[in-house]
C-alpha cells in the first residue's frame, strides 16, 4: 500500500464540541430521533459529529458488520439484507471510516483485498453480487446472474480511497473505469451523476475532473435533473425507476461547498434547496428516506443515516442547527 500526494479536498474538520442544544432546535429534535430509532452505528456517528464523541466507538460499531473476507454485510446498507459481503455495504463502511478519519492503513488494505475479489472482469464493482446466499434485497436493486460493473457502486469507493490518499493495485483499473463512465454519461439517472461526483471530487487529475464535472453540470441543467423550484417539484421529470420522492435537489449533488457540483447552481438556487432540506425535518425529528417502502426495518434504518447526512450538509453550508 503506497500513498500519493495531497488530497484534492482538505482534511475533515474536527467534530463539534459537545454542548446542550435548545430542545426545540433541529439538532435537539434530531438527537431525540436518533436515540429513539437509529441503529447503534448511527447513534455513535451522531455522537462523534455533534456531541464531541470519540471515533473509537464508531469503528467498534462498524466492526460488527465486517466479514472475514474483508468486506461488509449484515444489512449495513439497509436495502440489502443478510450477512454476505456486498460492494454497497463496503462502500457504506468506507464512508463511515472516512467520516471519522480512519480510512487508511490496514483497514483500507483489507477492504481493497475484498474489492479485488468482488470486481467484474473490467475491474469495476457490481451493485450486487449474485448468489444463493446473498439474502433478500430491495425490489429496486437489480439481481442478475452475471452483474456488470457499475459506476453507482465503483465511483464512490474509488473517490473515497483517492480522497484519503490511499493507493492499491485494485485502483488502477477501477479508476480507469470511473473516468470512462463519468466522461460518457449522457441519458443518465441522477444517482449515476451523484456517483460520478463522488469520484470526480477527489480524482487525482484535477483539470480532467473539472472538465468532466462542467459537462455533467450542463447535462443536469439541460435534462432538468435537479429541482430548482422546490415549490413545484412536479414540473421536473422523474427518472425511470424512481417513484414519488425520487427527485434530486442541488444539495443532493453538492453535499458540501467544496464539491465540484456546487458550481452547477447559483447562490439563490442553493439557498432554496437548503431551505427545502431544513424544512424536510419531520415531527419526530428525523429526515425522511426518499425511497420506496418495501419492508418496515430498511426504511427506519435508512432514516438514521439520512438524518445525520442532512445535518452534516446543513452545517457544511453554515445553516444554524441550534
Amino acid at each position: 500500500m503506497a500513498e500519493t500526494g495531497a488530497s484534492a479536498l482538505p482534511a475533515i474538520p474536527p467534530p463539534a464540541t459537545p454542548r446542550t442544544p435548545d430542545p426545540r432546535s433541529p439538532l435537539a429534535r434530531a438527537e431525540r430521533f436518533v436515540w429513539l430509532n437509529a441503529r447503534v452505528l448511527e447513534q455513535r456517528l451522531f455522537a462523534y459529529h455533534f456531541r464531541g464523541g470519540n471515533p473509537d466507538p464508531v469503528e467498534t460499531a462498524l466492526d460488527a458488520y465486517r466479514n472475514e473476507d474483508g468486506g461488509y454485510g449484515h444489512a449495513l446498507d439497509p436495502d440489502l439484507r443478510g450477512p454476505v459481503s456486498q460492494p454497497l455495504h463496503t462502500a457504506r463502511a468506507l464512508r463511515v471510516l472516512d467520516a471519522v478519519g480512519r480510512c487508511g492503513g490496514q483497514r483500507a488494505e483489507r477492504v481493497c483485498r475484498y474489492l479485488t475479489s468482488a470486481s467484474t472482469p473490467d475491474g469495476a464493482l457490481p451493485l450486487l453480487r449474485a448468489g444463493g446466499e446473498a439474502g433478500p434485497a430491495a425490489p429496486f436493486v437489480p439481481v442478475v446472474a452475471d452483474p456488470p460493473g457499475e459506476l453507482l457502486a465503483t465511483g464512490p469507493v474509488v473517490g473515497l480511497l483517492h480522497g484519503n490518499e490511499v493507493w492499491h493495485a485494485w485502483l488502477f483499473r477501477a479508476t480507469d473505469f470511473c473516468w470512462q463512465a463519468a466522461e460518457s454519461l449522457e441519458s443518465s439517472r441522477p444517482d449515476e451523476i451523484e456517483a460520478a461526483v463522488a469520484f470526480l471530487d477527489t480524482a487525482p487529475d484535477r483539470p480532467r475532473a473539472q472538465a468532466a464535472a462542467d459537462r455533467l453540470g450542463r447535462l443536469v441543467r439541460e435534462r432538468r435533473l435537479a429541482v430548482l423550484d422546490p415549490d413545484d417539484p412536479d414540473a421536473y421529470p422523474l427518472s425511470p425507476g424512481h417513484g414519488p420522492g425520487g427527485h434530486r435537489f442541488p444539495h443532493d449533488y453538492a453535499r458540501e461547498p467544496r464539491s465540484l457540483a456546487r458550481a452547477w447552481f447559483t447562490d439563490a438556487e442553493m439557498a432554496r434547496s437548503l431551505d427545502f432540506l431544513a424544512a424536510e425535518q419531520e415531527d419526530d425529528g428525523g429526515w425522511p428516506a426518499r425511497r420506496p417502502r418495501w419492508a418496515p426495518a430498511p426504511v427506519l434504518e435508512a432514516r438514521g443515516r439520512v438524518t445525520i447526512e442532512a445535518l452534516r450538509t446543513l452545517r457544511a453550508y453554515d445553516r444554524p442547527l441550534g
